[in-house]
């Protein structure tokens, strides 16, 4: 193994790497021995020259994120091992053979070993993105892994980092396609059909990790009123209308979300009068909707991406959440969601809770919800579990 730079940890900074998180702050660093250059792999040890991991070096908070807490060659051979052995939980969860569902994802980050990575799959397609200098620096390898692994089932690479990567100079061609040019495709979730567009879409081009949270709508919508907020695409809508429900409204501030809204859901149930989609302002369209939907989802984006926002996200969780709690139906069943990695599960549900408590409506929790098992959490990265969502019944 070639000398890589040590970086030595200040006394006491090594217990998180003791307790097997991936990731070393740069406050926590007393000294770096060699060069440190951005992406390359550098190793860690405590105060007493103990090795205690192996990972990405970057400059930024974030300084290192572990590969490794094993001595480790990161070769072709590790990037093989890496994706092959993500691909074979996908395996084990039955989404690789499922002839109802062809979408799903790949590498999710810490949750397979690889923080700064994912990788979703659509039908043939591997959508990558890079949140790291040091998986911008392993492309080459990762594309022959993904090449090697997924054999005849991959026919487009798209790397999709543009607004993901840190800007670093030198980082240039941060999308792009590695293997064939397909821009879009149609996928199955659960046996219904969505157009995906992995060059335009957000994120990589759909909302995965909603898959079961939408099965779960569809199980509640038989002859409910169903208000999709926020709604994107209209994953929810299409699996309400799926659902029975008697109709089904989609919200979104987006034209060209609600343009796409309306494709899916003629796609699977062409002609259907229940459905109708207005872009328009969430915030202000559920201000005056008093009983009208008795099965309301509240998806919105991330309202909090950094710690030094958390009190405004939160507040405008609570705020949002007491809105629908006023406004829904009584009896009504309410499905929401923070996907913001800085909110805690405690915390959202704190907001939820203040929320009801403002809107003086009774509120029993009938589910938690989470993220799907193909975004795997490192029991020792909790923060990998972003996605966090109730459903309520109000009385």
């Amino acid at each position: 193994m070639d000398e890589r730079t040590r970086i030595i940890l200040k006394s006491g900074k090594d217990q998180s790497l003791r307790r097997l998180h991936p990731w070393i702050f740069s406050g926590a660093i007393k000294k770096i021995q060699g060069p440190a250059r951005e992406g390359e792999v550098v190793d860690l040890y405590d105060n007493k020259n103990e090795l205690l991991a192996s990972g990405h070096y970057q400059d930024g908070s974030i300084a290192v994120r572990v590969l490794s807490f094993d001595p480790v060659e990161v070769d072709q051979q590790f990037w093989d091992e890496k994706i092959s052995n993500a691909w074979q939980l996908r395996e084990k969860l039955g989404l690789v053979s499922d002839p109802q569902t062809n979408v799903f994802r790949w590498v999710n980050a810490e949750g397979d070993g690889l923080p700064g990575l994912i990788i979703d799959y659509y039908a043939g397609t591997a959508a990558i993105q890079m949140h790291s200098i040091g998986m911008y620096r392993n492309l080459k390898a990762i594309t022959e892994s993904l090449i090697k692994t997924g054999g005849k089932r991959i026919h487009t690479i798209y790397n999709k980092s543009e607004s993901t990567l840190p800007d670093k100079p030198g980082i240039t061609e941060r999308s792009g396609f590695l293997l064939g040019d397909s821009e879009s495709g149609e996928v199955l979730e659960n046996g219904f059909r969505f157009n995906v567009n992995w060059m335009q879409g957000q994120k990589t081009g759909f909302f995965i990790d909603q898959r079961d949270n939408r099965k779960l709508v569809e199980s509640w919508s038989a002859g409910r009123r169903v208000l999709n907020m926020f709604g994107y695409t209209g994953g929810f809508s299409v699996y309400g209308l799926g659902g029975n429900a008697s109709l089904v409204h989609s919200v979104d501030s987006s034209g060209k979300a609600i343009d796409l809204t309306r494709q899916h859901v003629e796609m699977n149930f062409p002609g259907d009068t229940r459905h109708e989609a207005f872009a328009v302002d969430a915030f202000g369209f559920i201000k005056d909707i008093k009983n009208k939907y008795d099965l309301i989802i509240l998806d919105p984006p991330a309202f909090a991406k950094h710690q030094n926002v958390l009190n405004n996200a939160l507040q405008g969780y609570k705020r949002l959440n007491q809105k629908a709690f006023e406004q829904i139906a009584p009896g009504g069943i309410l499905f929401t969601f923070s996907c913001s990695q800085a909110v805690s599960r405690m915390n959202f549900r704190k907001s939820v809770f203040a929320a009801a408590a403002n809107a003086r409506r009774n509120v029993r929790i009938l589910y938690h919800l989470s993220q799907p098992p193909d975004h795997p959490v490192s029991i020792f990265h909790p923060e990998g579990e972003y996605l966090k969502g109730l459903v309520l019944e109000v009385e």
